[in-house]
């Protein structure tokens, strides 16, 4: 059975290219990065050219970036970096924020921070002014993310940074879904911190980045040998940063065509899906990412789509792969005005580099099938 990948927001398979660079950094120069000899400089020399590869792609200097495990632990150093600097304060961030945002401010505010979490409009878009509102004499952090991970809109980031540097207020960005896949100067942005993921751009799982304007002051919330600018103590992962640095490096020299494929067949793909009757786009129509196609249907259960899919060799899924054991209807499709019924009919399809127009035209195929078939058996299709 053919076997289509669509799922890309949630993870990319790692590239070959990729996969060839890091290779040598598990059996052969495997030396420690802090160590004096030369198999740890031999690691030290790869971990530098890794950290070359990373600024280069948002336009930081090389001392700027931090290695972490992920763009969730970016996100905590980052926030909770702050917060802990500060010991209290106000933080804003906004109602569709990735998990690793959203479960981070809650448990801050269970330790006496106060948060605002801002609405979006029905695309997802948050209002500036209401970021510029919501600012108080107290407000120590703005976290607002570059583009989300559920419905793809990019958010106006510029703007906000403008209005958080106004007011003399760090910035935070979650930039896990966006880097590698549109353009960013975090020189231009103006954002005072931001996050990376290697799994979302073709690079290995556990393996993230977090940048850090020079001059901005966290407070380090991993503690040991003092790795990292001292904020990120423990051994460098080498074969993960390795093929961080080489999944930036190919981002940057792919993106515009990658973009431009890539949008080509999202366009087709979201054509074709909304000629099926009660099916209606999630998300900005334009200010999306080149990516991202998130569907509504009415009276389908989001799951029984995405199992039937499988069925037929089509992997995608209802939203966040973080949030997927979680019963309740996605926080991002309730804060664009969805109800709990019409968010549990959702369906998220991510294109990535080696999708084809013949695969597409397969989902097109089998996708009013699918639909038909669950409508069917559904006791709300023809009451709602």
């Amino acid at each position: 059975m053919k076997k289509i990948y669509l799922d890309h927001a949630s993870t990319t398979p790692v590239d070959k290219e990729v996969l060839k660079a890091m290779k040598p950094y598990f059996s052969q120069k495997y030396g420690n990065a802090s160590s004096l000899h030369s198999f740890g400089r031999e690691a030290k020399k790869a971990l530098e050219k890794s950290r070359e590869q990373v600024a280069k792609i948002i336009g930081a200097k090389s001392e700027e970036i931090i290695f972490t495990g992920g763009g969730t632990e970016s996100d905590n150093i980052a926030i909770k970096g702050v917060a802990f600097r500060m010991r209290k304060g106000h933080i804003i961030t906004s109602k569709i924020e990735h998990p690793a945002v959203m479960e981070m401010c809650r448990h801050l505010e269970q330790k006496g921070f106060e948060v605002t979490y801002l609405p979006v409009d029905k695309y997802g878009i948050i209002n500036p002014d209401d970021v510029k509102n919501a600012i108080k004499d107290d407000t120590i952090l703005i976290t607002i993310m570059h583009a989300n991970n559920e419905i793809g809109t990019i958010e106006p980031i510029e703007e906000i940074a403008k209005i958080a540097k106004e007011n003399g207020v760090p910035f935070h960005t979650d930039a896990v879904q966006s880097v590698g896949k549109i353009p960013i100067d975090v020189k231009n942005i103006g954002v005072d911190m931001l996050s990376i993921s290697a799994h979302k751009i073709y690079g290995p799982k556990g393996t993230g980045a977090l940048y850090v304007r020079e001059g901005t002051k966290i407070e380090p919330i991993v503690h040991g040998g003092g790795h990292e600018r001292g904020l990120r103590s423990s051994t460098e992962n080498i074969p993960g940063i390795v093929g961080l640095g080489r999944a930036c490096e190919l981002a940057k020299e792919r993106m515009n065509d990658d973009a431009k494929r890539i949008t080509w067949l999202r366009d087709k793909l979201i054509k074709g899906v909304l000629e099926i009757e009660e099916t209606y786009l999630n998300g900005h129509p334009e200010k999306r990412l080149a990516n991202n196609a998130h569907f509504r249907f009415t009276a389908i259960e989001g799951e029984s789509l995405v199992l039937s899919l499988d069925g037929k060799g089509i992997a995608g899924s209802t939203g966040s792969a973080c949030s997927s054991k979680k019963l309740r209807p996605s926080h991002v499709l309730m804060a664009i005005g969805l109800n709990e019924v019409q968010a549990h009919g959702s369906l998220r399809l991510t294109l990535g580099r080696e999708n084809t127009e013949d695969e597409i035209e397969y989902v097109l195929e089998v996708l009013p099938g699918s639909i038909e078939k669950l409508r069917k058996m559904s006791p709300l299709w023809g009451k709602i």
